[in-house]
């Protein structure tokens, strides 16, 4: 069973509505992303802005299923779904002309997971 083991209520129902998403339109992304947030919250080691300047490439779509921290330089703007932000790393992040989203806006923009990339 998925997120059983969850004490946080909207944690376990985003994982599921991922997990249901994923199997019933068969979007690989989002079965994937609800695997990871289903895990061990100790394995979900947070990403920083620094990470997504070296792997992503500008206007690149990316999906963080954990947090996103402040440290490092963002120069790309970059369209970013993440569990949680940091304030500093919102602030980079829209400062390099990108956009912030939760990861339920994502779903809702991005069902489909066409040109989005999972960065965990």
């Amino acid at each position: 069973m998925v997120a059983e083991n969850k004490n946080n209520p909207e944690l376990r129902k985003l994982i599921r509505r991922l997990h249901r998403h994923g199997r019933q339109e068969s979007v690989p992304l989002w079965i994937a992303a609800a695997e990871h947030l289903d895990g061990s919250r100790h394995s979900r080691r947070p990403v920083n802005v620094g990470h997504l300047e070296r792997v992503a490439h500008p206007k690149e779509i990316l999906v963080v299923p954990t947090k996103l921290l402040a440290a490092g330089r963002l120069r790309k703007p970059l369209t970013v779904a993440a569990l949680a932000y940091s304030p500093g790393a919102r602030e980079k992040v829209l400062a390099a002309g990108g956009t912030v989203l939760s990861l339920e806006e994502m779903l809702t923009k991005h069902a489909d997971a066409k040109g989005v990339r999972l960065i965990a």
